[in-house]
């Protein structure tokens, strides 16, 4: 089929583009260094440590994946059409739509991949644990497996630029992610002595249901990104995303509090009062308009339930997940509909 030809030839170009930008891997390295940095400063708080380090951590992890998605997802568009580097692609003929989907599965595939090494590091930290006193024993096979794969990895990309030629961001990337994934289910196997453990007492699906819906958010984020670009220069497009990530981090506060309101003052009245013409069913409707259309970015922040030790339900992932699918597909609609009728010429 020409079309899905056409989708992965347009992904792929996009993804291969996205991850050998300079910012991918200066938010890599940023982001690798906060997380390990995290663990010792974790250690001064007066209650439970490893719970300040899972908040930090994570909150790193979305924070530079979001970053990175309203930069690179800002700029596979709008710079296309500045330069006139699209012409050469909606000539071939490569339909529209076609070019607005493949550039956001590009670039989300490039933010899943700086995630999924944050993720990795993340997570051998956590495994090795904060350590509140000096009679906690070093993990022992976290730090081997860990600066083993981050020295491979660096080795690697070095040789690789030098002789080769390729990227040294994308191949630390694409190859950090993997070293680091084989070092962590390494250590899973290991305690801190390096005796034998078992699985079901180190691995943890909780955080990685977390760590899921965060990449779920930064996906949002990036449709709206990808969406804006399409008629928006890259400042007001960055605007546009902030805007939209704020509202939705106080969407409970803005709109769902005040719809409660609402509902409450109307639900007293009697029936024949209430009429849809009238200024409370007006607001009702508005603030009900506003909170279907903002993204809802608390839907996706799991941290808390983490922190507190609560089991993350299939329930509500089953429930959250279609959720930022739809918000995703109607985003990407909105960006096909502005671009059908843009000038790239």
């Amino acid at each position: 089929m020409a079309w899905l030809e056409q989708l992965f030839a347009v992904a792929w170009n996009t993804f291969q583009e996205c991850i050998r930008q300079p910012v991918a891997l200066v938010g890599v390295v940023i982001g690798t260094l906060f997380i390990i940095v995290s663990n010792p400063f974790s250690a001064f708080t007066m209650q439970d440590d490893q719970q300040m380090y899972v908040d930090i951590g994570m909150s790193t992890i979305f924070t530079c994946g979001a970053i990175l998605a309203a930069f690179l997802a800002t700029g596979v568009v709008n710079q296309e059409i500045e330069n006139k580097t699209v012409l050469t692609v909606v000539s071939k003929p490569v339909p529209r739509p076609i070019f607005v989907l493949g550039k956001y599965i590009g670039v989300s595939a490039a933010i899943a991949s700086v995630t999924l090494l944050l993720a990795f590091v993340f997570m051998l930290v956590e495994l090795h644990g904060t350590m509140p006193t000096v009679r906690t024993p070093w993990h022992q096979p976290v730090l081997t497996f860990g600066f083993s794969a981050v020295l491979l990895t660096l080795a690697a990309g070095t040789w690789a630029n030098y002789f080769y030629g390729w990227s040294f961001s994308a191949t630390v990337i694409g190859l950090g992610s993997v070293l680091l994934m084989l070092a962590y289910a390494t250590s899973l196997a290991f305690k801190p002595e390096w005796e034998t453990e078992q699985l079901s007492n180190s691995f943890k699906p909780e955080l990685w249901k977390a760590i899921g819906m965060l990449f779920l958010a930064e996906s949002v984020l990036a449709a709206i990104a990808v969406a804006a670009s399409t008629r928006l220069g890259q400042v007001l497009t960055l605007v546009v995303v902030l805007g939209f990530f704020l509202v939705g981090l106080l969407s409970d506060w803005l709109f769902a509090r005040r719809i409660e309101q609402l509902h409450e003052i109307m639900s007293k009245l009697p029936p024949e009062q209430v009429q849809w013409f009238d200024a409370l069913s007006i607001e009702f409707g508005f603030f009900r308009t506003l909170q279907a259309i903002v993204p809802d970015f608390q839907l996706f922040w799991l941290v808390d339930a983490v922190s507190q030790k609560k089991p993350i339900g299939w329930d509500y992932l089953g429930l959250a997940l279609p959720y930022g699918i739809v918000v995703i597909l109607m985003s990407l609609a909105v960006g096909v509909f502005l671009f059908q009728r843009r000038e790239v010429g």
